[in-house]
Order: C-alpha cells, then structure tokens, then sequence
C-alpha cells in the first residue's frame, strides 16, 4: 500500500488548522486542541515545517506559529517533501539513485513516469483547497493528466 507516514498526515491537520486562521498566531497548545492532536505530536511536525519555511514562529507571551504565506500558495507536494524528502516512489526514481540495476532496468522509465505523476498531482493541490470537503462546490476538481509517449 502506498501512503504517506501518519506525520505527514499530522502535519496537514496542523497547517488546516492554520490555514483557517489566516494571520493569527496559535500556541502549540492551542495547535493541539484545534486539531485534535496530542501536544507532543504537534510539537514534533512544527519543527520541519518550520525548517521548510511553510510556517513561521514567534517567541514570546503572545508567540505561536501561523503560515508564512496564504494557504492558496502551499502545495501539498511542499508539505510531503518538508516532512519525508524529496518524493520517490521507489529508488530509482529519484535523480541520483543507488540501484545497482538502473542501468539495465525496463520498470526505471516507467516509474519516474508515474514519480512526476503523481508530484504533479500533489504540486496541483493547495492547503487552501484541503480546507473544503470534496462536495464542496466551491472546490476545483482536482485533475490529473497522465502525458503519453
């Protein structure tokens, strides 16, 4: 099964929360509270968002954390790379692999397709569109086109 780890998931409950609060600045306390998540936990995935500059912190009485930039601006495929690295689906897929059978592989062509496929997909949709549920007309379909040889 292909998914992404549950801090990866984690982290997108935690920038929801933010995104539908533009501007304002939440503890990680308050980060936990809103998203349902244990305080520890929220704390551990505001460090590589952080560090991504997908949010930024305040010190201080009234310090917190809030998004760098508008929600519309962060795609999801940002927030999968802040909290697992660049986005390979297997090995090879990534530009500098270590397959000791990259060389003669027939799959290698293939699945770089199916890599930019789907960062594609992930690079399509932004925090702002996860705000909405599916049938929510106000929503963009999400859409993705598989180019062919």
């Amino acid at each position: 099964m292909l998914r992404v780890t549950k801090l990866t998931d984690y982290a997108t409950v935690v920038l929801t929360v933010l995104a539908a609060r533009p501007g304002e600045v939440l503890s990680a306390t308050d980060l936990a509270e809103h998203s349902g998540l244990e305080a520890p936990t929220v704390a551990k995935v505001l460090k590589p968002l952080a560090q991504a500059g997908l949010v930024e912190g305040r010190r201080g009485v009234h310090g917190g954390y809030r998004l760098s930039r508008p929600a519309e601006q962060v795609s999801l495929i940002e927030i999968v790379e802040a909290m697992e690295g660049p986005l390979a689906m297997t090995e090879c897929s990534q530009t500098d692999s270590h397959c000791g059978i990259a060389h003669q592989c027939g799959a290698r062509a293939n699945w770089r397709l199916i890599n930019d496929v789907v960062a594609d997909a992930l690079r399509g949709v932004t925090l702002q569109q996860m705000l909405h549920p599916p049938h929510d007309p106000r929503r963009r379909p999400i859409a993705v086109r598989v180019a062919t040889a």
